[in-house]
Protein backbone atom coordinates (compact mmCIF):
# COMPACT_ATOMS: atom_id res chain seq x y z
CA UNK A 1 0.00 0.00 0.00
CA UNK A 2 1.26 3.59 -1.06
CA UNK A 3 1.16 5.99 1.64
CA UNK A 4 0.50 9.26 0.99
CA UNK A 5 3.70 12.16 2.09
CA UNK A 6 2.89 13.72 4.72
CA UNK A 7 3.15 16.72 3.34
CA UNK A 8 -0.05 16.03 1.57
CA UNK A 9 -1.82 15.03 4.89
CA UNK A 10 -0.41 17.11 7.64
CA UNK A 11 -2.51 20.70 8.01
CA UNK A 12 0.42 23.69 8.67
CA UNK A 13 -0.27 27.11 8.97
CA UNK A 14 0.24 29.42 6.01
CA UNK A 15 1.62 32.79 6.84
CA UNK A 16 -0.21 35.08 3.93
CA UNK A 17 -0.98 38.71 4.90
CA UNK A 18 -2.36 39.88 1.87
CA UNK A 19 -1.49 40.28 -1.88
CA UNK A 20 0.38 42.95 -3.39
CA UNK A 21 0.46 45.00 -6.75
CA UNK A 22 3.62 44.99 -8.03
CA UNK A 23 3.78 48.01 -9.52
CA UNK A 24 1.89 50.61 -7.31
CA UNK A 25 1.94 48.44 -3.91
CA UNK A 26 -1.63 48.46 -3.28
CA UNK A 27 -2.87 45.51 -0.77
CA UNK A 28 -5.84 43.22 -1.83
CA UNK A 29 -7.05 40.71 0.53
CA UNK A 30 -6.97 36.91 0.63
CA UNK A 31 -9.35 34.29 0.22
CA UNK A 32 -10.97 35.90 -3.25
CA UNK A 33 -10.90 35.16 -6.64
CA UNK A 34 -8.12 37.92 -8.09
CA UNK A 35 -6.44 38.02 -11.44
CA UNK A 36 -4.12 41.47 -12.27
CA UNK A 37 -4.26 44.32 -9.51
CA UNK A 38 -6.46 47.65 -11.06
CA UNK A 39 -3.13 49.02 -12.19
CA UNK A 40 -3.42 45.97 -14.69
CA UNK A 41 0.16 44.68 -12.94
CA UNK A 42 0.45 40.95 -11.64
CA UNK A 43 -0.13 40.59 -7.95
CA UNK A 44 2.43 38.97 -5.52
CA UNK A 45 1.47 36.88 -2.15
CA UNK A 46 3.01 38.78 0.42
CA UNK A 47 3.61 36.72 4.06
CA UNK A 48 3.98 37.17 7.68
CA UNK A 49 8.16 36.21 7.57
CA UNK A 50 8.92 36.96 11.05
CA UNK A 51 5.98 34.52 12.25
CA UNK A 52 6.89 31.79 9.52
CA UNK A 53 10.52 32.38 11.16
CA UNK A 54 8.94 31.75 14.89
CA UNK A 55 7.09 28.66 13.57
CA UNK A 56 9.70 26.59 11.14
CA UNK A 57 13.53 26.25 11.08
CA UNK A 58 15.57 24.49 8.42
CA UNK A 59 16.10 21.15 10.65
CA UNK A 60 12.35 20.69 10.62
CA UNK A 61 12.30 20.91 6.33
CA UNK A 62 15.29 18.86 6.10
CA UNK A 63 13.30 16.20 7.93
CA UNK A 64 10.06 16.55 5.43
CA UNK A 65 9.46 13.92 3.01
CA UNK A 66 11.62 15.44 -0.81
CA UNK A 67 8.77 17.10 -2.67
CA UNK A 68 8.00 20.71 -2.71
CA UNK A 69 4.97 20.46 -0.74
CA UNK A 70 7.51 20.11 2.54
CA UNK A 71 8.11 23.98 1.94
CA UNK A 72 4.09 24.54 2.38
CA UNK A 73 4.72 27.60 4.86
CA UNK A 74 6.29 29.28 2.64
CA UNK A 75 2.69 28.61 -0.14
CA UNK A 76 -0.87 29.90 0.44
CA UNK A 77 -2.90 27.20 0.27
CA UNK A 78 -4.98 27.29 3.88
CA UNK A 79 -6.32 23.42 3.67
CA UNK A 80 -4.81 20.14 2.82
CA UNK A 81 -7.61 18.74 1.16
CA UNK A 82 -7.17 21.34 -1.40
CA UNK A 83 -3.30 19.90 -2.58
CA UNK A 84 -3.60 19.20 -6.07
CA UNK A 85 -0.45 16.88 -6.41
CA UNK A 86 0.90 14.41 -9.07
CA UNK A 87 4.34 13.51 -6.86
CA UNK A 88 6.19 17.08 -7.60
CA UNK A 89 9.83 15.47 -6.27
CA UNK A 90 12.91 17.52 -5.38
CA UNK A 91 14.92 17.62 -8.93
CA UNK A 92 18.46 16.53 -9.22
CA UNK A 93 21.80 18.74 -9.26
CA UNK A 94 23.07 17.37 -12.08
CA UNK A 95 27.31 18.30 -12.43
CA UNK A 96 28.89 18.90 -15.82
CA UNK A 97 32.40 17.39 -15.81
CA UNK A 98 33.83 17.16 -18.95
CA UNK A 99 32.12 20.42 -19.38
CA UNK A 100 34.26 22.20 -16.21
CA UNK A 101 37.40 20.08 -17.52
CA UNK A 102 37.32 21.60 -21.33
CA UNK A 103 36.16 25.29 -19.98
CA UNK A 104 38.32 25.59 -16.74
CA UNK A 105 35.19 26.33 -14.46
CA UNK A 106 35.30 25.53 -10.63
CA UNK A 107 31.94 24.42 -11.08
CA UNK A 108 28.81 23.78 -13.44
CA UNK A 109 25.64 22.38 -12.54
CA UNK A 110 22.30 21.62 -14.21
CA UNK A 111 19.13 21.63 -12.02
CA UNK A 112 17.10 19.27 -14.17
CA UNK A 113 13.84 20.67 -13.78
CA UNK A 114 12.54 17.47 -16.35
CA UNK A 115 12.12 14.79 -13.73
CA UNK A 116 8.77 16.78 -12.55
CA UNK A 117 4.99 15.42 -13.67
CA UNK A 118 4.65 16.22 -17.08
CA UNK A 119 8.18 16.83 -18.04
CA UNK A 120 8.92 20.26 -17.43
CA UNK A 121 8.97 23.16 -14.47
CA UNK A 122 5.80 24.41 -15.41
CA UNK A 123 4.69 21.32 -12.84
CA UNK A 124 5.72 23.74 -10.06
CA UNK A 125 4.02 26.89 -10.66
CA UNK A 126 0.58 24.99 -11.96
CA UNK A 127 0.41 22.44 -8.79
CA UNK A 128 0.29 25.59 -6.58
CA UNK A 129 -1.60 27.41 -9.31
CA UNK A 130 -4.53 24.38 -9.72
CA UNK A 131 -4.25 24.02 -6.17
CA UNK A 132 -5.44 27.69 -5.37
CA UNK A 133 -7.93 27.72 -7.97
CA UNK A 134 -9.56 24.47 -6.36
CA UNK A 135 -9.48 26.25 -2.97
CA UNK A 136 -11.34 29.44 -4.28
CA UNK A 137 -13.96 27.85 -5.80
CA UNK A 138 -12.57 28.04 -9.90
CA UNK A 139 -14.91 25.35 -12.11
CA UNK A 140 -13.24 26.69 -15.24
CA UNK A 141 -9.43 27.52 -16.53
CA UNK A 142 -8.23 28.77 -19.98
CA UNK A 143 -4.73 29.68 -20.75
CA UNK A 144 -1.92 30.31 -23.98
CA UNK A 145 0.77 28.12 -23.91
CA UNK A 146 3.92 27.20 -26.04
CA UNK A 147 3.44 24.12 -25.21
CA UNK A 148 4.51 22.49 -21.54
CA UNK A 149 2.42 25.31 -19.49
CA UNK A 150 -0.43 23.74 -21.08
CA UNK A 151 0.22 20.08 -20.73
CA UNK A 152 0.38 21.04 -16.46
CA UNK A 153 -2.44 23.07 -16.89
CA UNK A 154 -4.42 20.07 -18.37
CA UNK A 155 -2.73 17.56 -15.77
CA UNK A 156 -3.26 19.19 -12.13
CA UNK A 157 -6.79 20.46 -14.26
CA UNK A 158 -7.79 16.95 -14.91
CA UNK A 159 -6.54 16.13 -11.21
CA UNK A 160 -8.80 18.82 -9.36
CA UNK A 161 -11.48 17.92 -11.34
CA UNK A 162 -11.43 21.37 -13.03
CA UNK A 163 -12.63 22.01 -16.68
CA UNK A 164 -9.59 23.39 -18.66
CA UNK A 165 -9.23 25.23 -22.44
CA UNK A 166 -5.50 25.38 -23.64
CA UNK A 167 -4.88 27.23 -27.17
CA UNK A 168 -1.39 26.86 -28.91
CA UNK A 169 0.31 28.64 -31.42
CA UNK A 170 -0.29 26.04 -34.63
CA UNK A 171 4.21 25.43 -34.78
CA UNK A 172 3.63 23.70 -31.05
CA UNK A 173 6.00 20.92 -30.77
CA UNK A 174 2.93 17.41 -31.48
CA UNK A 175 4.22 15.82 -28.62
CA UNK A 176 2.75 18.96 -26.20
CA UNK A 177 -0.49 19.37 -28.01
CA UNK A 178 -1.11 15.66 -27.74
CA UNK A 179 -0.32 15.21 -24.79
CA UNK A 180 -2.47 18.46 -23.42
CA UNK A 181 -5.24 16.59 -25.00
CA UNK A 182 -4.67 13.10 -23.64
CA UNK A 183 -4.29 14.50 -20.11
CA UNK A 184 -7.98 16.16 -20.55
CA UNK A 185 -7.83 19.70 -21.74
CA UNK A 186 -9.61 21.75 -24.57
CA UNK A 187 -7.21 22.70 -27.10
CA UNK A 188 -6.72 24.42 -30.10
CA UNK A 189 -3.93 25.38 -32.54
CA UNK A 190 -4.20 28.96 -33.24
CA UNK A 191 -2.86 30.44 -36.38
CA UNK A 192 -0.33 33.04 -34.54
CA UNK A 193 1.93 33.49 -31.70
CA UNK A 194 1.21 32.95 -27.98
CA UNK A 195 0.25 36.68 -27.76
CA UNK A 196 -2.70 36.23 -29.84
CA UNK A 197 -3.50 33.00 -28.01
CA UNK A 198 -3.24 35.18 -25.03
CA UNK A 199 -6.06 37.58 -26.38
CA UNK A 200 -8.01 34.65 -27.34
CA UNK A 201 -8.43 33.70 -23.79
CA UNK A 202 -9.15 37.29 -22.27
CA UNK A 203 -11.78 38.07 -25.19
CA UNK A 204 -13.12 34.16 -23.72
CA UNK A 205 -13.48 35.39 -20.19
CA UNK A 206 -16.70 36.87 -20.12
CA UNK A 207 -18.68 34.61 -22.48
CA UNK A 208 -17.08 31.37 -21.70
CA UNK A 209 -16.99 32.23 -17.87
CA UNK A 210 -13.38 30.60 -17.33
CA UNK A 211 -10.27 31.99 -15.47
CA UNK A 212 -7.35 33.25 -17.53
CA UNK A 213 -4.58 31.38 -16.05
CA UNK A 214 -2.46 33.56 -18.71
CA UNK A 215 1.63 33.84 -17.09
CA UNK A 216 1.12 36.26 -14.47
CA UNK A 217 -2.17 36.95 -14.56
CA UNK A 218 -3.38 35.58 -11.41
CA UNK A 219 -0.89 35.42 -7.70
CA UNK A 220 -0.03 31.92 -7.57
CA UNK A 221 2.01 30.70 -10.43
CA UNK A 222 4.77 32.58 -8.80
CA UNK A 223 4.45 30.82 -5.60
CA UNK A 224 4.90 27.39 -7.11
CA UNK A 225 8.13 28.47 -9.12
CA UNK A 226 9.37 30.26 -6.27
CA UNK A 227 10.03 26.30 -4.89
CA UNK A 228 13.16 25.93 -7.13
CA UNK A 229 14.58 28.81 -5.68
CA UNK A 230 14.17 27.68 -1.83
CA UNK A 231 14.85 23.94 -3.15
CA UNK A 232 18.35 25.15 -4.93
CA UNK A 233 18.82 27.01 -1.54
CA UNK A 234 18.52 23.61 0.44
CA UNK A 235 20.04 21.54 -2.18
CA UNK A 236 23.88 23.43 -1.58
CA UNK A 237 23.54 23.75 2.13
CA UNK A 238 21.58 27.00 2.06
CA UNK A 239 23.91 28.77 -0.13
CA UNK A 240 23.43 29.68 -3.68
CA UNK A 241 25.45 29.77 -6.65
CA UNK A 242 27.22 32.30 -8.01
CA UNK A 243 25.38 32.68 -11.06
CA UNK A 244 21.97 31.53 -12.46
CA UNK A 245 21.39 30.94 -16.16
CA UNK A 246 17.66 31.26 -16.40
CA UNK A 247 15.42 30.86 -19.99
CA UNK A 248 13.40 33.51 -19.63
CA UNK A 249 9.60 33.84 -21.93
CA UNK A 250 7.24 35.15 -19.33
CA UNK A 251 9.93 35.04 -16.67
CA UNK A 252 7.70 33.44 -13.45
CA UNK A 253 10.20 30.94 -12.47
CA UNK A 254 13.25 34.22 -12.86
CA UNK A 255 10.84 36.19 -10.82
CA UNK A 256 9.24 33.40 -8.51
CA UNK A 257 13.19 32.65 -7.53
CA UNK A 258 14.70 35.98 -6.59
CA UNK A 259 11.29 36.61 -4.49
CA UNK A 260 12.32 33.10 -2.99
CA UNK A 261 16.01 33.80 -2.19
CA UNK A 262 15.12 37.47 -0.92
CA UNK A 263 12.28 35.90 1.71
CA UNK A 264 14.89 32.97 2.92
CA UNK A 265 17.64 36.34 3.32
CA UNK A 266 14.43 37.62 5.47
CA UNK A 267 13.64 34.77 7.77
CA UNK A 268 17.65 34.29 8.28
CA UNK A 269 18.13 30.94 6.14
CA UNK A 270 20.07 32.84 3.56
CA UNK A 271 23.14 35.14 4.18
CA UNK A 272 23.74 37.60 0.97
CA UNK A 273 25.13 38.15 -1.46
CA UNK A 274 22.45 36.47 -3.23
CA UNK A 275 23.37 35.11 -6.83
CA UNK A 276 23.42 36.98 -10.25
CA UNK A 277 20.07 36.15 -12.21
CA UNK A 278 20.88 35.72 -15.99
CA UNK A 279 17.88 35.80 -18.43
CA UNK A 280 18.12 33.96 -21.31
CA UNK A 281 16.94 34.75 -24.42
CA UNK A 282 16.92 33.80 -28.28
CA UNK A 283 18.20 36.09 -30.73
CA UNK A 284 15.14 36.08 -33.04
CA UNK A 285 12.88 36.69 -29.50
CA UNK A 286 15.02 38.91 -26.95
CA UNK A 287 12.73 41.72 -25.78
CA UNK A 288 14.22 41.60 -22.54
CA UNK A 289 17.61 41.83 -23.49
CA UNK A 290 16.66 44.46 -25.27
CA UNK A 291 15.36 46.37 -22.63
CA UNK A 292 18.21 45.67 -20.48
CA UNK A 293 20.73 46.59 -23.26
CA UNK A 294 18.68 50.30 -23.63
CA UNK A 295 18.17 50.40 -19.51
CA UNK A 296 14.53 50.54 -20.13
CA UNK A 297 11.94 49.74 -17.29
CA UNK A 298 9.52 47.73 -19.76
CA UNK A 299 10.42 46.12 -23.06
CA UNK A 300 8.84 46.47 -26.24
CA UNK A 301 6.98 44.46 -28.39
CA UNK A 302 9.10 41.79 -30.09
CA UNK A 303 8.52 41.74 -33.47
CA UNK A 304 8.43 38.81 -36.04
CA UNK A 305 9.47 36.60 -33.10
CA UNK A 306 10.98 33.38 -34.22
CA UNK A 307 13.26 30.66 -32.61
CA UNK A 308 13.52 26.92 -32.25
CA UNK A 309 13.05 27.13 -28.44
CA UNK A 310 9.29 27.76 -28.56
CA UNK A 311 9.36 28.34 -24.48
CA UNK A 312 11.17 31.34 -25.06
CA UNK A 313 9.18 32.63 -27.56
CA UNK A 314 7.23 35.65 -25.78
CA UNK A 315 7.28 38.51 -27.35
CA UNK A 316 5.74 40.71 -25.00
CA UNK A 317 6.22 39.84 -20.84
CA UNK A 318 3.21 41.40 -18.78
CA UNK A 319 6.33 40.89 -16.27
CA UNK A 320 8.62 42.19 -18.14
CA UNK A 321 9.93 44.96 -15.41
CA UNK A 322 9.88 42.54 -12.93
CA UNK A 323 12.32 40.21 -14.96
CA UNK A 324 14.30 43.82 -15.43
CA UNK A 325 14.42 44.24 -11.50
CA UNK A 326 15.29 41.33 -10.79
CA UNK A 327 18.31 40.91 -13.26
CA UNK A 328 19.08 44.17 -11.96
CA UNK A 329 19.23 43.90 -8.41
CA UNK A 330 21.08 41.28 -8.34
CA UNK A 331 23.66 42.08 -10.56
CA UNK A 332 22.86 39.84 -13.26
CA UNK A 333 22.55 40.65 -16.97
CA UNK A 334 20.24 39.71 -19.85
CA UNK A 335 22.01 37.62 -23.36
CA UNK A 336 20.83 36.21 -26.33
CA UNK A 337 21.86 33.26 -28.13
CA UNK A 338 20.91 31.84 -31.72
CA UNK A 339 19.39 29.32 -32.81
CA UNK A 340 22.69 28.15 -33.85
CA UNK A 341 24.06 27.84 -30.74
CA UNK A 342 20.79 26.54 -29.09
CA UNK A 343 20.92 23.24 -31.20
CA UNK A 344 24.41 23.04 -30.77
CA UNK A 345 24.56 22.75 -27.27
CA UNK A 346 21.43 20.47 -27.24
CA UNK A 347 23.52 17.52 -29.49
CA UNK A 348 26.69 18.53 -27.60
CA UNK A 349 25.75 18.38 -24.01
CA UNK A 350 23.95 14.74 -24.80
CA UNK A 351 26.95 13.17 -26.23
CA UNK A 352 29.55 14.87 -23.99
CA UNK A 353 27.50 14.30 -20.55
CA UNK A 354 24.79 12.06 -21.53
CA UNK A 355 22.04 14.77 -20.25
CA UNK A 356 19.41 15.54 -22.75
CA UNK A 357 18.39 18.89 -22.56
CA UNK A 358 15.48 20.87 -24.18
CA UNK A 359 15.81 23.42 -26.49
CA UNK A 360 15.35 26.16 -23.53
CA UNK A 361 17.78 24.41 -21.19
CA UNK A 362 20.37 24.06 -24.51
CA UNK A 363 19.98 27.89 -24.48
CA UNK A 364 21.08 28.39 -20.74
CA UNK A 365 24.36 26.41 -21.49
CA UNK A 366 25.19 28.37 -24.80
CA UNK A 367 24.43 31.61 -23.21
CA UNK A 368 26.81 30.33 -20.39
CA UNK A 369 29.68 29.85 -23.46
CA UNK A 370 29.60 33.18 -24.64
CA UNK A 371 28.98 35.20 -21.09
CA UNK A 372 32.80 32.90 -20.21
CA UNK A 373 34.15 34.39 -23.96
CA UNK A 374 32.97 37.59 -22.99
CA UNK A 375 34.03 38.29 -19.70
CA UNK A 376 31.01 38.98 -17.93
CA UNK A 377 31.17 35.53 -15.50
CA UNK A 378 34.36 34.31 -13.94
CA UNK A 379 35.73 30.67 -14.27
CA UNK A 380 36.01 30.69 -10.77
CA UNK A 381 32.36 31.10 -10.26
CA UNK A 382 30.03 28.37 -9.72
CA UNK A 383 27.36 28.57 -12.10
CA UNK A 384 23.81 26.94 -12.23
CA UNK A 385 22.18 26.38 -16.10
CA UNK A 386 18.09 25.20 -15.56
CA UNK A 387 17.40 22.53 -17.50
CA UNK A 388 13.15 23.59 -17.82
CA UNK A 389 12.14 20.69 -19.49
CA UNK A 390 12.56 16.83 -20.53
CA UNK A 391 14.45 16.55 -23.75
CA UNK A 392 12.48 13.73 -24.59
CA UNK A 393 9.76 15.68 -25.51
CA UNK A 394 11.71 17.55 -28.60
CA UNK A 395 12.57 16.32 -32.35
CA UNK A 396 16.29 14.09 -32.43
CA UNK A 397 18.16 13.56 -34.85
CA UNK A 398 17.75 10.84 -37.44
CA UNK A 399 19.45 7.60 -36.82
CA UNK A 400 18.91 5.81 -39.69
CA UNK A 401 22.10 3.07 -39.57
CA UNK A 402 20.41 -0.49 -40.35
CA UNK A 403 21.76 -4.25 -40.53
CA UNK A 404 20.53 -7.10 -42.10
CA UNK A 405 21.43 -9.92 -39.92
CA UNK A 406 21.11 -12.58 -43.04
CA UNK A 407 24.46 -10.53 -44.89
CA UNK A 408 28.00 -10.77 -43.84
CA UNK A 409 28.88 -8.03 -41.12
CA UNK A 410 31.19 -5.69 -42.34
CA UNK A 411 32.93 -4.45 -38.94
CA UNK A 412 34.91 -1.63 -40.07
CA UNK A 413 31.11 0.26 -39.89
CA UNK A 414 31.55 0.22 -36.27
CA UNK A 415 34.34 2.04 -35.96
CA UNK A 416 32.95 4.96 -38.08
Amino acid sequence: MTVPSRNLTEERPTFVTHLECSATGEHYPTGRIHGLSKAGKPLLVRYDLAALSESVNRNEIAGRPPDVWRYREFLPVRHVENIVSLGETITPLVPLPRIEEETGSAQVLVKDEGRLPTGSFKARGLAVAVTMAKELGVARLAMPTNGNAGAALAAYGSRAGIETFVFCPEDTPEVNVREIALQGAKVWRVNGLINDCGRIVAEGNEPMGWFDFSTLKEPYRIEGKKTMGIELAEQLGWDTPDVIFYPTGGGTGLIGMWKAFRELVEVGWLDQPLPKMVAVQATGCAPIVRAFEEGADHADYWEDAHTIASGIRVPSAIGDFLILQAVRDSRGFAVAVTDEEIADAQTRIPRTEGLLLSPEGAATYAAYRRALAEGRVGRNERVMLFNCGNGLKYPMPPADRRLDRHQPIAWKQFEV
